[in-house]
């Protein structure tokens, strides 16, 4: 279920970073999110846990029933004072992604910080026929830090000035 915008946009986001293998730009992950709020017109409280595969790989087997790590879960509170959820990425798995994709570790963040929080708000890519990935793309393209290439090499977002 989405939530409802409120009347006023305020967003505390919480982060807690478990690891220590990987620097994280903790402040420019904090303003996408807090831009992307706005847009959306969401307020609360957001928990980002930055950590590794051991917990993923737990979080996903206990969860979802995947016995493997994974880049980012997503997990909606369940009561209106419990904030707005939580999100909890493996940086390990988002560096192999960042490799694998030719993108920056820290632009790999941004995208799963996002990616997370649109799942936190109620948004499913794979159920709702287009609506996440359309809305993702163009925050994106709002508000990362760094363009994006698409597989034809074109930037499909743009960098925004501070």
């Amino acid at each position: 279920m989405k939530h409802e915008p409120p009347s006023t946009t305020a967003l505390s986001v919480v982060i807690v970073n478990r690891q220590r293998k990987h620097r994280v730009r903790i402040d420019q992950i904090q303003t996408l999110l807090e831009r992307a709020a706005n847009a959306l017109k969401v307020s609360g409280e957001l928990a980002l846990v930055f950590a590794g595969d051991p917990l993923l790989r737990r979080l996903n087997r206990d969860y979802r029933f995947k016995d493997k790590p994974t880049d980012v879960l997503s997990f909606e509170s369940q009561g209106e004072d419990m904030g707005l959820g939580d999100v909890i990425i493996s940086v390990e798995t988002a560096r192999a992604n960042a490799a694998r994709l030719s993108r920056t570790l820290d632009l790999e963040l941004e995208i799963l910080a996002l990616h997370g929080f649109l799942h936190v708000l109620g948004y499913d890519h794979e159920t709702d026929n287009g609506e996440m990935e359309a809305l993702e793309k163009r925050l994106r393209a709002r508000f990362l830090s760094r363009p994006v290439r698409s597989r034809t090499g074109g930037a499909v977002s743009r960098r925004l000035a501070a």
